[in-house]
């Protein structure tokens, strides 16, 4: 694959009107377009204050113009970037004048794809631009920020590093089957499988939890009516998002707030109570509890505090993988203090959704739950490379078990199966399918 000699054009800046808007052209016209449009021969990494015209010779607007001659601009062609005031209007006839003299319309994200068919930046950081742009809370933007710098890539090709040695020594083994240091090569091998599965495992877990980071969990609060599920909701958006009242039922419909706090980002659900009803509304808003549960990643089981611990039904319809968290609610009817415990795998904390008493409690069990305890080191990542090391994983197991059944031949090929899925992740393998479906969902101007 390789860029195209095609100058693209794009408005880089939101839509709507502010103080700043950014014109940015890429590829080979880009210096013509900025002596054409700004009167100037433009000196690279140079921002000079201009006029921009039209054709006719008439003013568009004045601003700042910066030319990035190729390979040292960010996607490693000539780049031109047109300051203006940030008026719709302005911007688009500036982009209009720019596609007069020789661009096209950008499509979504072809300045990163173009940044990564130049070696610029691999896959990853490519992703971890648009994961930028889209951070919604400090710590998403730090764990874009460090897979943007490579942390991400670096460990994923040092893991790769290890399977290329081991791919090495097995074809070393085919190529050379009578060699005297056959039992030598079984040691190196040893170790090399068991350093991969180590590396493996362990970025398997910090990309996952950096996947919860970027994308947030779906957590799902469950229970009887009338226990104080949408309270709970409430004190947790910090809003009045869910109507709370007496009457047992209120909740009909799944309500859906997004939350964040600590770096962590919930998309809530409150739902109805569960019970038999013969309410035909009612009815059906606890058949969309129960499948708003079966994809729950956190589950909320809510009970009173004033009633007896209720039996393990309210988590039944939960996902295996679902962390279940059981909240004794309304203590503050019996004047208790909050409290947290855990006991077979299922964490109870009590407290009090209408005085906010033990809701740090909550907060911080949800955090654990979502960044396993940390959040510095981590990186941003997305659901392919999760599949992707997963799909390594079974690769380099299968290679694994094959030392004592199978070939060499079918080994080796299980090892190159795995560098493969790795080189998905950075792009070192890939198909311009996925790349398309990549970088059509950036943004236009990224």
């Amino acid at each position: 694959m390789h860029a195209t000699t095609e100058t693209i054009a794009a408005i880089a800046t939101p839509p709507g009107r502010g103080g700043v808007g950014v014109v940015r052209t890429s590829g080979a016209a880009s210096r013509a377009i900025a002596t054409a449009v700004c009167g100037i021969d433009p000196a690279p990494r140079h921002a000079h204050y201009v006029a921009f015209r039209d054709g006719e010779g008439n003013t568009l607007d004045r601003g700042l113009a910066t030319y990035f001659p190729a390979p040292h601009s960010f996607t490693g062609e000539d780049v031109l970037e047109l300051h203006a005031h940030g008026s719709p209007v302005v911007l688009d006839r500036l982009l209009r004048r720019a596609c007069e003299l020789g661009a096209r319309p950008a499509r979504a994200g072809e300045f990163s794809e173009r940044a990564f068919l130049n070696g610029k930046l691999d896959l990853a950081q490519a992703e971890a631009v648009a994961d930028l742009i889209a951070a919604r809370s400090e710590a998403q933007a730090r764990a874009a920020q460090r897979s943007l710098e490579g942390e991400f890539s670096g460990r994923v090709q040092a893991l790769a590093d290890i399977v290329v040695r081991l791919r090495v020594e097995v074809e070393a083994a085919i190529d050379f089957a009578e060699d005297a240091s056959e039992s030598a090569s079984r040691e190196v091998l040893a170790r090399l499988f068991a350093e991969a599965t180590a590396a493996l495992d362990a970025l398997l877990s910090a990309t996952r939890r950096g996947l919860r980071l970027t994308d947030g969990l779906h957590a799902v609060i469950v229970g009887e009516p009338n226990v104080g599920k949408s309270s709970l909701m409430n004190a947790l958006a910090g809003n009045d998002r869910a109507i709370v009242t007496d009457i047992p039922g209120t909740t009909r419909d799944v309500l859906r707030e997004s939350i964040a706090f600590d770096g962590v980002e919930l998309v809530l659900a409150d739902t109805a109570g569960l019970r038999e009803s013969k309410d035909v509304v009612e009815g059906e808003g606890i058949r969309r509890a129960r499948a708003e549960l079966a994809r729950a990643d956190i589950v909320l089981r809510v009970i009173d505090d004033a009633g007896e611990l209720a039996p393990d039904e309210g988590f039944i319809d939960a996902p295996d993988a679902a962390t279940r968290l059981l909240i004794v609610n309304k203590i503050d009817l019996a004047g208790s203090a909050p409290w947290r415990r855990e006991r077979d795998g299922v964490v109870t904390i009590a407290l009090s959704a209408r005085t906010g008493a033990g809701l740090e409690l909550l907060r911080d069990e949800l955090r654990r739950v979502a960044l396993g305890g940390e959040v510095e080191g981590m990186f941003s990542a997305r659901t392919r490379h999760v599949v992707a090391l997963e799909r390594a994983g079974g690769h380099l197991a299968a290679a694994r078990a094959g030392q004592t059944y199978a070939t060499p031949e079918l080994v080796a090929e299980e090892l190159a199966a795995a560098q493969r899925a790795l080189g998905e992740i950075t792009g070192a393998f890939t198909s311009e399918d996925l790349l398309g479906a990549i970088f059509s969902t950036f943004c236009i101007g990224k």
